[in-house]
């Protein structure tokens, strides 16, 4: 029997798994997911309803050259964080990152409570992840696989 297309996002299980080696995969490890577009069965774009604990953030600061993404903040607090600076954004507010615009983003939660954002993605393959703050480089494959390496192409 298919999955029902309508569903409560809270019977979706939270995740904090991340593709990133470490050290990165750890910094990530305030941000908690649902993946509700996966669990509607859809595969051309991800949905994923994302919640930050205080001093959390929902990545390491990146940007993609295939994929666009777009972040509607749901509740609580965040502080995004691109390459012209900070913006504090609240409830009800967005966010949209074009593909190749280089532009680097992420959001960071300085609130004493948690937020709750949510984020929608395509999945090209091809994608290449830049990370100017950081020494990796990051690379979606056709198979829906994330493959990181240093700047320099060794691998972490």
């Amino acid at each position: 029997m298919p999955t029902p297309p309508a569903f409560d996002p809270r019977d979706v299980p939270e995740s904090n798994a991340s593709a990133l080696p470490e050290p990165f995969r750890t910094r990530n490890s305030h941000r908690w997911y649902r993946r509700l577009g996966a669990h509607a069965g859809l595969t051309n774009f991800g949905v994923n309803l994302t919640r930050i604990e205080p001093g959390g953030q929902s990545s390491v600061r990146h940007a993609h050259s295939a994929q666009d993404e777009f972040v509607w903040v749901v509740a609580g607090e965040v502080v995004l964080e691109t390459d012209a600076g900070t913006q504090t954004l609240v409830a009800g507010q967005c966010a949209g990152f074009p593909a190749g615009t280089g532009d680097a983003h992420r959001f960071v939660n300085r609130s004493a409570s948690d937020a709750t954002i949510l984020v929608i993605g395509d999945r090209t393959a091809g994608d290449r992840l830049t990370y100017p703050d950081d020494d990796i480089s990051g690379y979606f494959d056709s198979d829906g696989n994330y493959h990181f390496t240093r700047k320099d192409g060794s691998r972490p």
